[in-house]
């Protein structure tokens, strides 16, 4: 047995078919060994538990929420203007405090096994920096919950909204992490104008982009080749987004070779959340021609969605499904989209169990991988940064 006393060690659990105990030291994986090696300070028997790295949730929007309230019926609109209009509506109709809806999701999907996420929050003429102000604050609460990087999102639009890119600006000085947009054609119907400050401010501030792009087919796909262009232009291979990105999938094959070409050229990563009715992206295609591909929960019992539950195995088991994931091998690409990819996207250390890597770990009763993918098991322990967060799904 070690004679090195670890925090905390994770005894007899496996990763991927592998006896192993995990040796846990200042937040961190020290020591992986086989089972029986390892002491510790505290010791949790895993009784032979599949280990995963954490998972990370590419895609939230933390202040729209409206999990743990009394049902609020959801009010379908065919045009994303009208759905915005018609959340505004319903935003003002509740009284209950953002900050206290969002402080519950966090804690509902740490529990699931969630320890990173990106999340969207407003940033518009109605609610102004409240909502970030609000979302920067919750932060630094939960952050032994889990780590949240902040996309100053524009819902209302940049270019149409009088003061939009002031707004905009003032959101990354004041502490978002992101400069957002959103269809630049459809909703302020100046393509180059939203580019130019979206990737002017991104470029002045040294802050990521993750634009929302749900304009259709060859129109949808032309702007994911300007953002890619000025990706490229920028040297900001790796450091865009796209999310949801529809057109993807509802484009011919000349137009979609061209436009993964061209994202694959510019560093222009593309989320998907394997929305219902809308078309989703190939997320294969998109990898072999080497586009970086993640997921998101996006929307949690909100005014755009009555479904949505956080769990991000669940989430990489639908977006499987709609794309065709099926084999062992294909599974695992699910699973990269709700770990690896997304940290990556995100900027964080890599989402894997490796010595040295930080002690974020979630177990589940399950074979393997593929396994875990297809049928989401309850997470039976959730570790952060060495310390047990939560056991069968709540905190401790």
């Amino acid at each position: 047995m070690s004679s090195t006393a670890f925090d905390l060690v994770l005894a007899d659990l496996r990763i991927d078919g592998a006896a192993r105990d995990i040796g846990i030291s200042a937040g961190r994986i020290a020591r992986l060994a086989a089972p029986g090696t390892l002491n510790g300070a505290l010791v949790e028997r895993c009784g032979g538990l599949l280990a995963l790295p954490g998972l990370v949730d590419g895609h939230i929007h933390l202040d729209k929420t409206f999990l743990g309230l009394p049902w609020i019926s959801h009010r379908p609109d065919d045009s994303i203007a009208g759905r915005i209009a018609a959340e505004r509506a319903q935003r003002h109709a509740i009284a209950e405090p953002m900050a206290v809806r969002a402080r519950r999701l966090v804690e509902h999907i740490a529990a699931r096994g969630t320890t990173a996420m990106r999340t969207h929050v407003d940033v518009d003429a109605d609610v102004g920096l409240a909502g970030l102000e609000a979302l920067l604050a919750l932060r630094s609460e939960v952050a032994h919950l889990l780590d949240m990087q902040i996309v100053a999102f524009p819902q209302s639009g940049v270019v149409i909204l009088a003061g939009g890119a002031a707004l905009l600006e003032d959101a990354v000085r004041a502490g978002a992490d992101v400069v957002g947009g959103l269809d630049p054609a459809c909703i302020d119907d100046d393509v180059e104008g939203q580019l130019d400050i979206v990737f002017g401010i991104a470029e002045r501030h040294g802050v990521r982009i993750d634009i929302h792009l749900h304009d259709p087919g060859e129109l949808g796909a032309w702007e994911l080749r300007r953002i890619a262009a000025r990706s490229k232009a920028a040297g900001m291979h790796g450091r865009v987004a796209v999310s949801h990105a529809y057109a993807l999938g509802a484009v011919g094959e000349d137009t979609l070779a061209r436009t993964a070409a061209a994202l694959a050229a510019g560093g222009v990563a593309i989320m998907t959340n394997g929305p219902g009715t809308d078309s989703i992206p190939p997320v294969q295609r998109l990898i072999a021609e080497g586009v970086e591909v993640f997921c998101g929960s996006d929307n949690i019992r909100d005014a755009w969605s009555p479904y949505g539950d956080g769990d991000m195995l669940r989430r990489a088991g639908i977006v499987g499904y709609r794309a065709g994931l099926v084999t062992d091998a294909a599974l695992r690409l699910a699973f990269d989209l709700v770990t690896a990819a997304p940290a990556r996207v995100i900027g964080r250390p890599a989402a894997k169990l490796s010595e040295g890597a930080p002690a974020d770990i979630v177990l589940v009763a399950a074979e393997g991988v593929p396994e875990a993918v297809a049928t989401a098991p309850p997470r039976a322990l959730v570790v952060k940064a060495g310390r047990i967060i939560a056991r069968q799904g709540v905190l401790a």
